[in-house]
């Protein structure tokens, strides 16, 4: 890196530094004493008997989306091919997207279909911003800088509670859930379910996600009301029954056998939910993604039983971290994903819920456009995916720049994008959209006036 400036140097070996600073995400035992309160009842009023969902795909790693989303002008084409060398997807294997001069990965026939009917559309060049930067600025103002610009740990979580300057345990659909989940009748599951465990998006000051099991659905006392019960475990079940219905005078006791008797009772009427779901077999490959998605659809299914009206999911995919082996795993994964998200699409219209289900993607950074010899490194901006009856498909929203190398976007470093859009546009307007009202939008992005009128403008348009 000889030939760079110093302020670009200093600019670039921060992602050395990042790279090894890890911050402790999420403490469960702080969240022990919002369990049972109560929630913030919102000023967002909602219509009877609608009911609308958010699922967050997380593809975590950081997924290299620029050979997702391929230009296919020859100018633009040429600029692509010249700078992603190796990498490149030759131009006659992109599979186009219809009114676009773009195309997508040969293993995403699913997403084309998706785009060209309609119910999918592209957000490009976004990533994690304080304000809006143009290039000079990226060196003259490190303060500006997201913490930990290019470190998976400070990314993810940015991605997750939209404040990229500081570090924080409290996500935005935890945030959404403390002023919505009044909504819902069902007190003892979550708005927010995960089916990837704890984590930073669902948790806010009151809200602490519902976890579930892709295969099993949901995950009670271990050997708790087995099937075929005997005499010996009807008598464990009443057991855990009395230790569980006891009244407990420490508040110690009494705080921790509350979150039990939560979790039973969640187990039991969530289990009793599922059991009379849509039967969604068939439609879904039996892949990790696939199996989440199917529990998604199926959990949907059972909104009414559920006394759900807005509930988020949560859902991830691992393994886009390509410093080497880009282009198969790319073609294996990329194809898994396509499929379950068509999948899942094509389930929503089974079960009638397409204009209700917004899907969204999120990873924690885009990738270097140029190849380190085997695969691509950390970087900045990326493109993203949203879909459902609700949005405008067939669109790419957003500035997607030249892939030239010293274009006005291009930081250096081997193709580090700087982005044009902020995880906050994308995030308000989802948010937006669910039911949450402008004046507490504030509160949720609080650097959200920096980029659009919080209080007029829909910052990307992608709702019909």
């Amino acid at each position: 890196m000889g030939h760079h400036h110093i302020s670009r140097r200093k600019f670039m070996g921060q992602a050395t530094c990042a790279a090894v600073t890890s911050t402790s995400l999420f403490s469960t035992l702080a969240n022990l004493k919002f369990m049972n309160a109560a929630s913030i009842s919102n000023s967002a009023t909602i219509a009877g008997g609608d009911y609308k969902a958010l699922v967050c795909i997380l593809l975590s790693g950081g997924s290299d989306s620029h050979n997702m989303l391929i230009p296919t002008d020859a100018v633009q084409y040429g600029h692509y091919q010249n700078t992603r060398s190796s990498v490149a997807i030759p131009r006659n294997q992109i599979n186009d997207l219809n009114g676009v001069d773009y195309g997508v990965h040969p293993s995403m026939t699913g997403i084309q279909q998706l785009f060209n009917n309609g119910n999918l559309s592209f957000i490009s060049n976004i990533g994690t911003l304080l304000q809006p930067m143009v290039k000079d600025e990226v060196y003259q103002y490190e303060q500006l800088l997201p913490l930990g610009l290019f470190s998976h740990s400070d990314q993810v979580q940015q991605w997750q509670t939209s404040l990229p300057h500081q570090r924080s345990s409290i996500g935005w659909g935890g945030k959404i859930a403390d002023l919505l989940s009044s909504q819902n009748t069902n007190d003892k599951i979550s708005l927010n379910i995960s089916l990837n465990g704890n984590n930073v998006f669902q948790t806010g000051s009151n809200t602490v996600g519902y976890s579930i099991d892709q295969d099993d659905g949901a995950i009670g006392i271990y050997q708790y009301k087995t099937q075929d019960p005997g005499d010996i475990e009807r008598l464990r079940d009443v057991g855990v029954d009395n230790i569980i219905d006891a009244n407990y005078q420490d508040i110690f006791k009494k705080t921790y056998i509350d979150v039990l008797k939560t979790s039973r009772d969640a187990y039991v009427e969530f289990s009793d939910a599922l059991e009379r779901s849509q039967d969604l077999s068939g439609v879904f490959d039996p892949t990790d993604i696939g199996k989440q998605l199917e529990m998604i659809a199926r959990t949907i299914s059972a909104r009414e039983q559920l006394g759900m009206k807005r509930q988020i999911f949560f859902v991830e995919m691992g393994g886009w971290d390509h410093h080497d082996e880009l282009l198969a795993s790319q073609a294996e994964m990329l194809n898994e994903f396509s499929r379950g998200m068509a999948q899942f699409s094509s389930a929503l219209d089974m079960i009638g819920m397409q204009d209700c289900v917004t899907t969204f993607t999120n990873s924690e950074f885009g990738r270097t456009l140029t190849w380190n010899g085997n695969g691509t490194d950390h970087a900045w901006g990326g493109n993203v995916m949203v879909m459902g009856g609700a949005i405008k498909g067939g669109q790419i929203f957003g500035q997607y720049p030249s892939l030239e190398l010293n274009s006005d976007y291009e930081l250096g470093g081997g193709g580090i994008m700087l982005p044009t859009t902020s995880v906050d546009e994308y995030f308000a307007e989802l948010a937006l959209w669910f039911g949450v009202s402008r004046s507490d939008l504030r509160d949720i992005f609080p650097n959200a006036g920096n980029f659009f009128d919080v209080d007029n403008d829909m910052p990307i348009g992608m709702f019909a």
